[in-house]
């Protein structure tokens, strides 16, 4: 069988498809970034009355590109609070304002097999949206984010995406030296709120596309 680790993903997405899809949440799967640009452009938008856009920082969705091409579109309101030419008082008043548009998107830090999402946020503007206010929310994730279970993704978010983060924003962490959460008591810890998000309320508010790829961290 060619590309078997593909589809030994194919599979493994297929599982997770459905028990997510068990806990309320809109599911779609994309072989690869392009396919999930494609999939949120001709499907996921277009189903849903929208009059205004916002995101969290999302490694994931700037890798499929849509990043780039849903902060020019002229069809609805862009709140774009990761734009770099705003002061950090101007990203944070667009990052209040997120919270109240028609879709946010998002990625994820880890999606269990039996259909949860979990999350660890420094400012807490993302998973306040995943959790409530925009009237739909878009999760982005690679296959990498899979894991077993509650426990399993707590501990890949510890070990591994959070000092992988602040390492990444250039944090003033000890982790960044490290590479080992040492629970600091830092001003720039970036591990501050947790949230477990079991089901989607009210059905299929939460939509996502899981990748098979490597995305993120």
């Amino acid at each position: 069988m060619k590309n078997p680790i593909d589809n030994f993903w194919r599979l493994k997405l297929e599982n997770v498809k459905e028990a997510l899809e068990a806990n309320n949440f809109e599911v779609f799967i994309a072989d690869n970034a392009k396919e999930a640009s494609k999939i949120v452009l001709e499907n996921i938008i277009p189903a849903i009355d929208i009059k205004s856009i916002s995101w969290g920082g999302s490694m994931t969705f700037v890798g499929t590109g849509l990043y780039d091409t849903l902060k020019q579109n002229k069809n609805f309101k862009v709140l774009d609070p990761n734009d770099k030419s705003l002061s950090n008082d101007e990203k944070t008043q667009l990052r209040r304002e997120a919270l109240l548009t028609d879709f946010y998107i998002t990625g994820t830090n880890a999606v269990t097999e039996d259909g949860c999402l979990v999350n660890l946020d420094m400012i807490g503007n993302r998973v306040g949206a995943l959790t409530f206010g925009p009237k739909n929310v878009l999760v982005l994730t690679g296959r990498n984010k899979i894991v077993l279970d509650l426990e399993s993704a707590m501990d890949r978010i510890k070990d591994f995406v959070a000092p992988a983060n602040a390492i990444r924003l250039d944090m003033k962490t000890p982790c960044i030296k490290t590479g080992v959460c040492s629970e600091c008591k830092s001003k720039a810890r970036i591990c501050n709120t947790w949230t477990i998000t079991q089901k989607s309320f009210p059905k299929k508010r939460t939509k996502i596309v899981l990748i098979n790829e490597d995305l993120g961290l």
